[in-house]
């Protein structure tokens, strides 16, 4: 692995070539930054009561 090799830095550096051996330098960001997203804790929400079930009454046999 030398100045023969493609795939290192060193062989990229002997070509005069750039890849993902060897990047350029990133640019640099302009604008403002944005704060990471902070997680959110799980917290319970408030959950209404089941509906109670309302049964018919049977009509009474005369």
């Amino acid at each position: 692995m030398g100045k023969g090799d493609s795939k290192t830095a060193k062989g990229k550096r002997a070509t005069s070539s750039y890849g993902n051996a060897r990047p350029h330098a990133a640019p640099k960001a302009t604008g403002s930054y944005a704060a990471p997203a902070v997680k959110k804790t799980a917290t319970k929400t408030a959950t209404k009561a089941p509906a109670k079930k309302v049964v018919a009454k049977k009509a009474a046999a005369k």
